[in-house]
C-alpha cells in the first residue's frame, strides 16, 4: 500500500468498488487522526470561531457517534445501542470537563473497529434500516451498505474541512 509522507494510505487508483469505497473512508479517517496528532487536551478544545462550539475533540466525539449510528444501529439493526456521549443538549460536539482527547480517540478507533467487523462479509447491496426521522430525508427506510459507505466518506470529508480550520487556529498547522 502506498502512503503519503504523513503516513495516510493512498486509495488505489484502480480497484474494485468495495476496495475503493473502503480505502477512501480509511483515508478520511486517518486525515482526522492526523489533524489531532500531537495536540494537548486544551488544544483539542480550541474553537476556531468564538460563536461556534466546534472543536477537534468535539469532532472526534461526533464521528465516533456517526460510526456507531450508521454501522451498528442502521446497518446491523442494533437499535438498543445507547449513544456514546450523554450531554445535556444531546449533541456529540458538546464537551465535558473530564473528557480527554486520548479517551475520545480510543473510543473513536473502537467504533471504527466495530464498523469494520460488522461490514467485513457484507455485500455492498446489503441493506440497513433507517429510523423514521432519517427515512424522512431519504424517502426510503432502507439504505445499502454502498450508500452508507459513500455517506460516511462525505461526512468525514466535510468534517475534515472543519478540522483543517480548527487545527490552523490551534497552532498554525495547515493543509493535508
Amino acid at each position: 500500500m502506498t502512503t503519503l509522507p504523513d503516513g495516510r494510505p493512498v486509495p488505489p487508483p484502480t480497484a474494485d468498488e468495495r476496495t475503493t469505497l473502503e480505502a477512501w473512508l480509511d483515508f478520511h479517517r486517518e486525515t482526522l487522526a492526523l489533524k489531532c496528532a500531537g495536540l494537548t487536551d486544551a488544544q483539542s478544545r480550541t474553537r476556531a470561531v468564538p460563536s461556534s462550539d466546534l472543536t477537534l475533540l468535539g469532532l472526534v466525539q461526533h464521528l465516533a457517534e456517526v460510526e456507531r449510528n450508521w454501522f451498528q444501529r442502521v446497518f446491523a439493526g442494533a437499535h438498543d445501542t445507547p449513544p456514546l456521549h450523554a450531554s445535556p443538549d444531546g449533541k456529540a460536539f458538546t464537551l465535558t470537563p473530564d473528557r480527554t482527547l486520548t479517551d475520545a480517540l480510543a473510543q473513536w478507533r473502537a467504533e471504527i473497529t466495530r464498523s469494520r467487523e460488522l461490514t467485513a462479509d457484507a455485500s455492498l447491496d446489503a441493506t440497513g434500516t433507517l429510523s423514521p426521522q432519517e427515512a424522512a430525508f431519504t424517502g426510503d427506510p432502507t439504505v445499502s451498505l454502498r450508500w452508507i459507505l459513500t455517506h460516511l466518506i462525505e461526512e468525514y470529508a466535510r468534517h475534515n474541512g472543519h478540522a483543517d480550520l480548527l487545527r490552523e487556529a490551534v497552532d498554525g498547522t495547515a493543509g493535508a
